[in-house]
Protein backbone atom coordinates (compact mmCIF):
# COMPACT_ATOMS: atom_id res chain seq x y z
CA UNK A 1 0.00 0.00 0.00
CA UNK A 2 1.28 3.32 -0.86
CA UNK A 3 1.04 5.52 2.52
CA UNK A 4 1.74 8.99 1.86
CA UNK A 5 3.11 11.55 -1.08
CA UNK A 6 6.84 9.92 -0.56
CA UNK A 7 5.77 5.90 -0.92
CA UNK A 8 4.20 7.48 -4.58
CA UNK A 9 7.11 9.85 -5.91
CA UNK A 10 9.26 6.57 -5.49
CA UNK A 11 6.18 4.18 -7.14
CA UNK A 12 6.01 6.08 -9.95
CA UNK A 13 9.97 7.02 -10.28
CA UNK A 14 10.45 3.15 -10.31
CA UNK A 15 7.40 3.14 -12.26
CA UNK A 16 9.32 5.19 -15.33
CA UNK A 17 12.80 3.92 -14.74
CA UNK A 18 13.37 0.48 -12.68
CA UNK A 19 16.98 1.31 -12.62
CA UNK A 20 16.84 4.73 -11.01
CA UNK A 21 19.49 4.32 -8.40
CA UNK A 22 19.26 5.15 -4.49
CA UNK A 23 21.11 8.25 -4.51
CA UNK A 24 18.81 9.67 -7.41
CA UNK A 25 15.17 8.56 -5.47
CA UNK A 26 16.98 9.83 -2.59
CA UNK A 27 17.55 13.65 -4.10
CA UNK A 28 13.83 13.37 -5.55
CA UNK A 29 12.22 12.48 -2.13
CA UNK A 30 14.39 14.56 -0.01
CA UNK A 31 15.31 11.43 2.27
CA UNK A 32 18.42 9.04 3.02
CA UNK A 33 19.54 6.79 0.71
CA UNK A 34 18.80 4.03 3.87
CA UNK A 35 15.76 5.52 4.19
CA UNK A 36 14.89 5.28 0.56
CA UNK A 37 16.05 1.50 0.56
CA UNK A 38 13.68 1.13 3.61
CA UNK A 39 10.86 2.31 1.94
CA UNK A 40 11.41 0.75 -1.31
CA UNK A 41 12.24 -2.97 0.29
CA UNK A 42 8.36 -2.25 2.48
CA UNK A 43 6.83 -1.12 -1.26
CA UNK A 44 8.46 -4.73 -2.69
CA UNK A 45 7.24 -6.77 0.78
CA UNK A 46 3.68 -5.47 0.49
CA UNK A 47 3.39 -5.76 -3.20
CA UNK A 48 3.17 -2.87 -4.51
CA UNK A 49 5.96 -3.07 -6.84
CA UNK A 50 5.57 -6.53 -7.73
CA UNK A 51 9.00 -6.75 -9.93
CA UNK A 52 11.71 -4.81 -12.26
CA UNK A 53 12.01 -5.77 -16.26
CA UNK A 54 13.27 -4.76 -18.86
CA UNK A 55 11.16 -3.32 -21.85
CA UNK A 56 12.09 -4.86 -25.05
CA UNK A 57 11.60 -3.56 -28.70
CA UNK A 58 9.20 -5.95 -30.19
CA UNK A 59 10.20 -5.18 -33.81
CA UNK A 60 14.42 -5.80 -33.13
CA UNK A 61 13.07 -8.90 -31.06
CA UNK A 62 11.23 -10.84 -34.41
CA UNK A 63 7.94 -9.81 -32.86
CA UNK A 64 6.40 -6.89 -35.05
CA UNK A 65 2.68 -7.69 -35.39
CA UNK A 66 0.66 -7.11 -32.25
CA UNK A 67 -2.71 -7.43 -32.51
CA UNK A 68 -6.11 -8.02 -29.39
CA UNK A 69 -7.93 -10.66 -29.93
CA UNK A 70 -11.54 -10.77 -27.97
CA UNK A 71 -13.12 -14.38 -26.94
CA UNK A 72 -16.26 -15.47 -26.27
CA UNK A 73 -17.22 -18.68 -25.17
CA UNK A 74 -18.93 -20.90 -27.85
CA UNK A 75 -20.81 -22.74 -25.25
CA UNK A 76 -21.86 -19.74 -22.16
CA UNK A 77 -22.15 -22.85 -19.94
CA UNK A 78 -18.78 -24.05 -20.60
CA UNK A 79 -16.23 -23.58 -17.50
CA UNK A 80 -14.75 -19.83 -17.29
CA UNK A 81 -11.07 -20.96 -17.31
CA UNK A 82 -10.10 -19.62 -20.81
CA UNK A 83 -6.84 -18.08 -18.78
CA UNK A 84 -5.99 -20.93 -17.69
CA UNK A 85 -6.04 -22.70 -20.79
CA UNK A 86 -4.05 -20.40 -22.46
CA UNK A 87 -1.44 -19.30 -19.69
CA UNK A 88 1.19 -21.08 -21.76
CA UNK A 89 1.17 -19.59 -25.18
CA UNK A 90 3.82 -17.13 -24.97
CA UNK A 91 2.38 -15.30 -27.60
CA UNK A 92 -0.10 -13.65 -25.34
CA UNK A 93 1.24 -11.03 -23.45
CA UNK A 94 -1.81 -10.02 -21.35
CA UNK A 95 -5.13 -11.75 -21.17
CA UNK A 96 -8.05 -9.08 -19.49
CA UNK A 97 -11.61 -9.84 -18.24
CA UNK A 98 -13.72 -7.56 -19.75
CA UNK A 99 -17.39 -5.85 -19.51
CA UNK A 100 -19.56 -6.46 -22.86
CA UNK A 101 -20.04 -8.93 -24.92
CA UNK A 102 -16.52 -10.48 -25.16
CA UNK A 103 -15.38 -12.38 -21.96
CA UNK A 104 -11.38 -12.03 -22.34
CA UNK A 105 -9.43 -9.22 -24.68
CA UNK A 106 -6.08 -10.55 -25.79
CA UNK A 107 -3.02 -8.63 -26.45
CA UNK A 108 -0.80 -10.83 -28.63
CA UNK A 109 2.39 -10.15 -30.12
CA UNK A 110 3.68 -12.27 -33.30
CA UNK A 111 6.35 -12.35 -36.08
CA UNK A 112 4.09 -12.61 -39.35
CA UNK A 113 0.07 -12.29 -40.06
CA UNK A 114 0.67 -16.04 -40.98
CA UNK A 115 1.82 -16.22 -37.08
CA UNK A 116 -1.00 -14.63 -36.18
CA UNK A 117 -3.42 -17.11 -38.08
CA UNK A 118 -1.67 -19.84 -37.10
CA UNK A 119 -2.50 -18.53 -33.09
CA UNK A 120 -5.97 -17.43 -33.49
CA UNK A 121 -6.33 -20.99 -34.71
CA UNK A 122 -4.54 -22.55 -31.42
CA UNK A 123 -6.87 -20.16 -29.11
CA UNK A 124 -9.77 -20.97 -30.56
CA UNK A 125 -9.43 -25.01 -30.39
CA UNK A 126 -7.26 -24.59 -26.83
CA UNK A 127 -10.43 -22.52 -25.03
CA UNK A 128 -13.25 -23.26 -27.07
CA UNK A 129 -14.02 -19.35 -28.01
CA UNK A 130 -15.08 -17.74 -30.81
CA UNK A 131 -12.74 -14.58 -31.81
CA UNK A 132 -12.58 -11.42 -33.18
CA UNK A 133 -9.17 -9.69 -34.09
CA UNK A 134 -7.52 -6.40 -34.86
CA UNK A 135 -4.49 -5.75 -35.60
CA UNK A 136 -2.23 -3.04 -33.81
CA UNK A 137 -1.45 -0.64 -37.10
CA UNK A 138 1.11 1.97 -34.93
CA UNK A 139 1.74 2.34 -31.04
CA UNK A 140 2.35 5.84 -29.92
CA UNK A 141 2.73 5.11 -26.39
CA UNK A 142 3.01 1.77 -23.90
CA UNK A 143 4.33 0.56 -20.33
CA UNK A 144 3.72 4.39 -19.29
CA UNK A 145 4.22 5.37 -15.64
CA UNK A 146 0.66 5.08 -14.99
CA UNK A 147 -1.42 7.26 -12.60
CA UNK A 148 -0.91 6.94 -9.10
CA UNK A 149 -3.69 8.47 -8.15
CA UNK A 150 -7.43 8.99 -9.21
CA UNK A 151 -8.26 11.21 -12.22
CA UNK A 152 -7.85 12.44 -15.28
Amino acid sequence: MLNDSIDRRLAHALSADGRSTLRSLAELTGLSVSAVQARVRRLESDGVIRGYTALLDPEAIGLPLAALIAITPLDPGQPDDAPERLAGLNAIEACHSVAGDDAYVLFVRVATPTALEQLIRVIRRRANVSTRTTVVLQTFFEHRAGPLEAGP
